[in-house]
């Protein structure tokens, strides 16, 4: 018969804390994600300046972009399309926010079902190479079978003056 000694104990206390510890550390990042979430599940679409001028960003600061291929509310940027140019999702109604128009904001279901956040009847698109607020490296660019271009607060494209930089610059074709 196997006796248990307090070293025997002590060691399995400690095996047990460690799992323990590994498991709390997993679950309470992900309640904490999903309170967040359930709190404001709706997106928000916002404005700022950036070197085009006023454009749609999200509540990141990061530039929306239209897609020209899109047509009657309807998302025409699917599997490596959506890689790059990532749709603006929403899991609740979306919120204008600051020099937004509530009246222009809306949603459209998407072939996967998700539901994505629309302006003036435009998809909204994040592109992957805005890694910081305020960047349009999207705009006027061509890829996947169609031009991209930030949106206004009128929910119009913008389109960049000769003299407003910004921009990619590199070709105007990226992942297509």
């Amino acid at each position: 018969m196997l006796r248990r000694t307090p070293r025997r104990r002590l060691a399995r206390t400690a095996v047990l804390g460690a799992a323990a510890a590994v498991v709390i550390s997993m679950v309470l990042p992900a309640a904490a994600l999903a309170a967040a979430n359930s709190a404001s599940s709706g997106a928000v679409v916002k404005t700022r300046k950036t070197s085009l001028g006023t454009v749609l960003v999200d509540t990141r600061g990061r530039t929306l972009y239209l897609f020209m291929k899109d047509k009657r509310s309807r998302s025409s940027c699917s599997g490596p399309c959506a890689g790059y140019w990532p749709p603006l999702g929403t899991s609740g109604k979306p919120v204008a926010g600051a020099g937004a128009r509530a009246s222009l904001v809306g949603t459209t279901r998407r072939s996967d079902g998700h539901m994505q956040v629309t302006y003036n009847g435009h998809p909204l698109y994040l592109f992957v190479q805005d890694a910081m607020a305020g960047q349009t490296n999207g705009e006027a660019m061509s890829a996947f079978g169609g031009k991209w271009y930030a949106v206004s607060p009128s929910g119009a494209k913008v389109v960049a003056s000769a003299s407003a930089g910004g921009g990619y610059g590199g070709g105007g074709r990226y992942g297509g």
